[in-house]
Order: structure tokens, then C-alpha cells, then sequence
């Protein structure tokens, strides 16, 4: 139930449109948990058939209507027990760590190519989220300057240290996930080295 959970942390701030929400979403919360649009507005009626969420047209543009959703005082309550509750681990599902596992079956340039490109999409999140770190810092962030103007000012600083921590994590874990790829790179090259070398030995061995 996190997809949930992390729409109810979002309009803690604010009311907002499904549009709204899958906008800020991607830019906020979808950077520890991803979703698309096609889970974002049917997990928004289930809200509001539940009574964590209230709705109301609101006119958007010049002629339309959206629907605005608001958090109820229900839903208050249901998002600050899930945060207090224990978390409930599940197994990962990482393609990449699962092909690495078995490499032997790729060719070696191929393998190659999908670390370096491996590694240069984590050193992309990893700028994101340094970004992100940077923004809070410098007092430029939107979603935090926004979520600061809803928590009473004795709440600032631990919101602002919560949030920098968060990314401070996915750097952390970025900079080990780069590491790992150049390992594997470095690894690569090293049993190519000795496989060249086996090659060598059996020829020579041939020659005698």
C-alpha cells in the first residue's frame, strides 16, 4: 500500500488534481517510489471510495473541470498509523544484478555494454538526487518550501534534515552501485586477460 501512502504524504501539503499529484509526484516522492499514471488515478478513487480522500470539481483553464482531491481527517489518521507501523520487507527484482549473475552466458563486449550503460544511468539519478540534496540546502526546493509552509516553524528543521537524508541515502547507494560497475568492468578485462593467457599456454604447449 505505499503507492497510497505516498499520495496521502503529498496532499498533507496541499489539495491537489489527479494531474497535480501525478506531476508532483514524479517530481518528489517518485524518486524512492515509482509509479505511471495508469496506478496513480485508480488508486485515487479507491482513496476516495474509502474515505481517506474527498473530492470536489474545480474549474481548470478556461472552459474545463477537473477533480480536486483533499485528504480527509480519516486519511490523516490512516497515513500517520502506516508511518508509525513496521515495514513489511519484500524480496528486490534487480535485472541488472541478475544478469551480471551470469555473464558468462553474454559475449564480453555485450556484457560490457550493459554495465557502462548501467553506470551511466545510476550516475544520472545520482546528479537528480545531488540536485535535489543542493536545493535543499540553498532554501530553493519547491516541494520542501511548500510542505514547510503547512508544519508549524518549531517542524522546520527536522522536515528539511528528514528530506536531506533521504537523498543523501540514494547517493550513498548510487555511489556504491557505480563502484560495483566499474568492478565489473575492471573484472571483465581481468578474465579476458587470462583467458588470452590460457590460449597462449595451450599453443605453446602445442608447439613443444
Amino acid at each position: 500500500m505505499s503507492l497510497r501512502n505516498a499520495l496521502l504524504a503529498l496532499l498533507t501539503v496541499e489539495p491537489m488534481t489527479g494531474y497535480d499529484l501525478a506531476k508532483r509526484f514524479g517530481s518528489s516522492v517518485g524518486n524512492v517510489w515509482h509509479a505511471p499514471d495508469s496506478q496513480i488515478y485508480p488508486e485515487l478513487r479507491r482513496m476516495l471510495q474509502d474515505g481517506l480522500l474527498e473530492s470536489e470539481e474545480v474549474p481548470w483553464g478556461r472552459k474545463g473541470r477537473k477533480i480536486e482531491y483533499t485528504i480527509t481527517e480519516q486519511g490523516r489518521v490512516a497515513f500517520g498509523e502506516w508511518m508509525d507501523s513496521d515495514l513489511q520487507w519484500t524480496r528486490d527484482r534487480d535485472p541488472m544484478h541478475l544478469r551480471a549473475a551470469y555473464f558468462e552466458y553474454a559475449t564480453p563486449d555485450r556484457a560490457r555494454d550493459q554495465l557502462a550503460a548501467y553506470r551511466e544511468h545510476i550516475l544520472q539519478l545520482r546528479g537528480q538526487w545531488q540536485q535535489q540534496i543542493d536545493e535543499v540546502i540553498a532554501g530553493t526546493s519547491e516541494t520542501l518550501n511548500r510542505r514547510l509552509e503547512t508544519v508549524p516553524a518549531s517542524q522546520h528543521r527536522r522536515t528539511t534534515a528528514f528530506k536531506r537524508f533521504t537523498y543523501e541515502g540514494l547517493v550513498d547507494r548510487a555511489d556504491v552501485e557505480i563502484a560495483w560497475a566499474e568492478r565489473g568492468l575492471k573484472l571483465l578485462d581481468e578474465l579476458d586477460d587470462l583467458d588470452a593467457q590460457d590460449e597462449l599456454g595451450a599453443l605453446s604447449a602445442q608447439d613443444a
